[in-house]
Protein backbone atom coordinates (compact mmCIF):
# COMPACT_ATOMS: atom_id res chain seq x y z
CA UNK A 1 0.00 0.00 0.00
CA UNK A 2 1.15 3.29 -0.80
CA UNK A 3 0.79 6.34 2.15
CA UNK A 4 0.57 9.85 0.33
CA UNK A 5 0.82 12.81 2.73
CA UNK A 6 0.24 16.38 2.10
CA UNK A 7 -0.17 19.04 4.82
CA UNK A 8 -3.68 21.14 3.27
CA UNK A 9 -6.86 20.41 1.26
CA UNK A 10 -5.29 21.79 -1.72
CA UNK A 11 -2.35 19.05 -1.89
CA UNK A 12 -4.35 16.04 -1.25
CA UNK A 13 -8.02 16.65 -2.54
CA UNK A 14 -7.34 16.17 -5.99
CA UNK A 15 -5.36 12.63 -5.50
CA UNK A 16 -8.64 11.68 -3.43
CA UNK A 17 -10.81 13.15 -6.03
CA UNK A 18 -9.34 10.28 -7.91
CA UNK A 19 -9.59 7.32 -5.68
CA UNK A 20 -12.24 4.45 -6.51
CA UNK A 21 -14.16 3.02 -3.58
CA UNK A 22 -12.89 5.20 -0.60
CA UNK A 23 -12.95 4.50 2.96
CA UNK A 24 -12.51 7.68 5.36
CA UNK A 25 -11.97 7.00 9.25
CA UNK A 26 -10.51 9.64 11.27
CA UNK A 27 -8.32 9.46 14.02
CA UNK A 28 -6.15 11.62 16.48
CA UNK A 29 -8.78 14.39 14.12
CA UNK A 30 -6.78 13.15 10.97
CA UNK A 31 -8.69 12.02 8.19
CA UNK A 32 -7.15 9.11 6.31
CA UNK A 33 -8.86 7.68 2.84
CA UNK A 34 -8.08 4.20 2.13
CA UNK A 35 -8.98 3.41 -1.83
CA UNK A 36 -7.64 2.31 -5.26
CA UNK A 37 -5.88 4.63 -7.75
CA UNK A 38 -5.37 3.05 -11.31
CA UNK A 39 -5.52 -0.60 -9.56
CA UNK A 40 -2.96 0.99 -6.92
CA UNK A 41 -4.08 0.40 -3.16
CA UNK A 42 -3.54 3.64 -1.27
CA UNK A 43 -3.95 5.85 1.28
CA UNK A 44 -4.23 9.18 1.74
CA UNK A 45 -4.06 12.09 4.65
CA UNK A 46 -3.73 15.66 5.39
CA UNK A 47 -1.66 16.06 7.78
CA UNK A 48 -1.86 19.71 8.57
CA UNK A 49 0.52 22.50 8.95
CA UNK A 50 4.05 21.57 10.57
CA UNK A 51 6.10 18.88 12.45
CA UNK A 52 4.17 17.74 14.99
CA UNK A 53 0.67 17.35 12.82
CA UNK A 54 2.71 15.42 10.19
CA UNK A 55 4.53 12.77 12.63
CA UNK A 56 1.22 12.09 14.57
CA UNK A 57 0.04 11.84 11.45
CA UNK A 58 2.75 9.84 9.90
CA UNK A 59 3.22 7.50 13.41
CA UNK A 60 -0.72 6.84 12.75
CA UNK A 61 -0.74 5.96 8.86
CA UNK A 62 2.36 3.77 10.05
CA UNK A 63 0.46 2.03 12.76
CA UNK A 64 -3.39 1.84 11.36
CA UNK A 65 -2.99 0.90 7.31
CA UNK A 66 1.00 -0.24 7.32
CA UNK A 67 1.99 0.92 3.92
CA UNK A 68 5.14 -0.42 2.34
CA UNK A 69 6.22 3.28 1.32
CA UNK A 70 5.19 6.92 2.00
CA UNK A 71 4.88 9.97 -0.05
CA UNK A 72 5.00 13.62 1.36
CA UNK A 73 3.78 15.86 -1.73
CA UNK A 74 2.73 19.42 -1.71
CA UNK A 75 3.75 22.71 -2.23
CA UNK A 76 7.38 24.28 -1.38
CA UNK A 77 9.77 27.49 -1.39
CA UNK A 78 12.66 27.40 -3.39
CA UNK A 79 16.19 27.72 -1.53
CA UNK A 80 18.41 27.61 -4.41
CA UNK A 81 19.14 29.17 -8.23
CA UNK A 82 18.67 26.08 -9.41
CA UNK A 83 14.50 26.38 -8.02
CA UNK A 84 11.93 28.64 -9.06
CA UNK A 85 8.06 29.11 -8.78
CA UNK A 86 6.85 26.45 -11.24
CA UNK A 87 9.67 23.97 -10.77
CA UNK A 88 9.18 20.70 -8.71
CA UNK A 89 11.95 19.08 -6.21
CA UNK A 90 12.40 15.47 -5.77
CA UNK A 91 14.35 15.13 -2.27
CA UNK A 92 17.44 13.18 -2.20
CA UNK A 93 17.39 13.24 1.70
CA UNK A 94 15.87 16.05 4.40
CA UNK A 95 17.21 17.85 7.15
CA UNK A 96 15.42 19.97 10.60
CA UNK A 97 16.67 22.93 9.81
CA UNK A 98 15.75 24.39 12.93
CA UNK A 99 16.83 21.58 15.39
CA UNK A 100 19.35 23.51 17.06
CA UNK A 101 21.86 22.09 19.73
CA UNK A 102 25.01 23.82 18.56
CA UNK A 103 25.10 25.60 22.31
CA UNK A 104 25.94 22.07 22.90
CA UNK A 105 29.03 21.89 20.56
CA UNK A 106 26.56 19.90 18.08
CA UNK A 107 26.09 20.25 14.58
CA UNK A 108 23.14 22.61 13.62
CA UNK A 109 20.24 20.18 12.13
CA UNK A 110 21.45 16.82 13.95
CA UNK A 111 18.78 14.65 15.09
CA UNK A 112 19.28 12.92 18.25
CA UNK A 113 17.55 9.16 17.80
CA UNK A 114 17.54 5.79 20.02
CA UNK A 115 19.95 4.36 18.39
CA UNK A 116 22.10 6.75 16.58
CA UNK A 117 22.75 10.60 15.72
CA UNK A 118 21.98 11.82 12.18
CA UNK A 119 21.63 15.25 10.69
CA UNK A 120 20.41 14.29 6.75
CA UNK A 121 17.95 11.68 6.65
CA UNK A 122 18.14 9.60 3.46
CA UNK A 123 15.04 9.48 1.26
CA UNK A 124 14.72 6.18 -0.58
CA UNK A 125 16.84 5.65 -3.71
CA UNK A 126 14.15 4.08 -5.77
CA UNK A 127 11.01 6.26 -4.96
CA UNK A 128 13.37 9.02 -6.12
CA UNK A 129 14.38 7.08 -8.73
CA UNK A 130 10.88 6.42 -9.69
CA UNK A 131 9.62 9.47 -9.51
CA UNK A 132 12.45 11.02 -11.57
CA UNK A 133 11.31 8.62 -14.13
CA UNK A 134 8.09 9.93 -13.82
CA UNK A 135 8.57 13.97 -14.13
CA UNK A 136 10.53 12.89 -17.01
CA UNK A 137 8.03 11.32 -18.97
CA UNK A 138 5.92 14.20 -17.96
CA UNK A 139 5.87 16.92 -20.64
CA UNK A 140 6.95 20.37 -19.49
CA UNK A 141 8.24 19.25 -15.82
CA UNK A 142 11.27 21.02 -14.53
CA UNK A 143 12.86 19.21 -11.98
CA UNK A 144 15.96 19.19 -9.57
CA UNK A 145 16.92 16.41 -6.85
CA UNK A 146 18.07 17.43 -3.95
CA UNK A 147 18.13 18.55 -0.08
CA UNK A 148 14.77 19.84 1.63
CA UNK A 149 14.94 21.28 4.66
CA UNK A 150 12.15 21.40 6.88
CA UNK A 151 11.01 23.89 9.60
CA UNK A 152 8.32 25.10 12.20
CA UNK A 153 8.65 28.52 10.30
CA UNK A 154 7.50 30.12 7.00
CA UNK A 155 10.92 31.22 5.12
CA UNK A 156 9.92 35.01 4.14
CA UNK A 157 13.19 36.34 3.16
CA UNK A 158 15.75 35.97 0.73
CA UNK A 159 18.33 36.29 3.23
CA UNK A 160 17.11 33.16 5.44
CA UNK A 161 16.64 31.13 1.70
CA UNK A 162 20.45 32.01 0.91
CA UNK A 163 21.31 30.94 4.48
CA UNK A 164 19.34 27.18 4.15
CA UNK A 165 21.40 27.10 0.79
CA UNK A 166 24.87 27.96 2.07
CA UNK A 167 24.22 26.12 5.32
CA UNK A 168 22.12 22.66 3.67
CA UNK A 169 22.95 22.77 0.05
CA UNK A 170 19.13 22.96 0.22
CA UNK A 171 16.95 23.35 -2.96
CA UNK A 172 13.80 24.01 -1.04
CA UNK A 173 11.81 24.45 1.98
CA UNK A 174 8.93 23.54 3.98
CA UNK A 175 7.18 22.60 7.21
CA UNK A 176 6.61 19.18 7.50
CA UNK A 177 9.10 16.64 5.41
CA UNK A 178 11.33 16.38 7.48
CA UNK A 179 9.48 14.92 10.39
CA UNK A 180 7.45 12.58 8.11
CA UNK A 181 11.25 11.07 7.21
CA UNK A 182 12.31 11.14 10.61
CA UNK A 183 9.05 8.90 11.89
CA UNK A 184 9.49 6.86 8.35
CA UNK A 185 13.57 6.31 8.88
CA UNK A 186 12.74 5.33 12.60
CA UNK A 187 10.03 2.69 11.46
CA UNK A 188 12.25 1.87 8.37
CA UNK A 189 9.58 2.93 5.94
CA UNK A 190 10.89 3.76 2.45
CA UNK A 191 9.94 7.43 2.07
CA UNK A 192 10.56 10.35 -0.50
CA UNK A 193 9.51 14.20 -0.57
CA UNK A 194 7.93 15.69 -3.85
CA UNK A 195 7.58 19.41 -3.75
CA UNK A 196 5.98 22.04 -6.26
CA UNK A 197 7.70 25.23 -5.70
CA UNK A 198 5.43 27.96 -4.94
CA UNK A 199 7.67 30.35 -3.73
CA UNK A 200 11.13 32.18 -4.81
CA UNK A 201 11.10 35.67 -3.79
CA UNK A 202 12.05 36.89 -7.41
CA UNK A 203 9.02 39.22 -7.31
CA UNK A 204 9.62 42.72 -5.33
CA UNK A 205 6.28 41.70 -3.49
CA UNK A 206 7.57 38.97 -1.43
CA UNK A 207 7.37 35.33 -0.97
CA UNK A 208 3.69 35.46 1.18
CA UNK A 209 2.45 37.40 -1.84
CA UNK A 210 4.19 34.86 -4.37
CA UNK A 211 2.44 31.74 -2.05
CA UNK A 212 -0.97 32.74 -2.07
CA UNK A 213 -0.60 33.57 -5.72
CA UNK A 214 0.86 29.94 -6.89
CA UNK A 215 -0.02 27.70 -4.38
CA UNK A 216 -3.06 26.21 -6.26
CA UNK A 217 -0.91 25.86 -9.36
CA UNK A 218 2.01 24.20 -7.50
CA UNK A 219 -0.33 22.21 -6.10
CA UNK A 220 -2.08 20.91 -8.98
CA UNK A 221 1.41 20.61 -10.59
CA UNK A 222 2.42 18.04 -7.98
CA UNK A 223 -0.91 16.30 -7.63
CA UNK A 224 -0.37 15.31 -11.63
CA UNK A 225 2.81 13.97 -11.05
CA UNK A 226 1.73 11.80 -7.91
CA UNK A 227 -1.16 10.55 -10.43
CA UNK A 228 0.94 9.92 -13.00
CA UNK A 229 3.47 8.17 -10.14
CA UNK A 230 0.69 6.03 -8.95
CA UNK A 231 -0.38 4.88 -12.63
CA UNK A 232 3.05 3.64 -13.41
CA UNK A 233 4.67 2.11 -10.08
CA UNK A 234 4.25 -0.92 -9.48
CA UNK A 235 1.43 -2.31 -7.08
CA UNK A 236 2.92 -4.89 -4.60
Amino acid sequence: MLGIIGAMDVEVNGIIEKMENPEKRTISNITFTKGTISGTECVVAKCGIGKVNAAVCTQTMILTYKPDRIINTGVGGATSDKTHIGSVVIADKVVQHDFDTTALGDEIGTLFLSDENIKYLPCCEKLCKELENTCSALADIDYTVGTVATGDRFIATTEDRKLLNSRFNAVACEMEGGSIGQVCYINKIPFCILRSISDDNSGDEGAHVEYSVFVQSAAEKAIEIITAYIKSCPTD
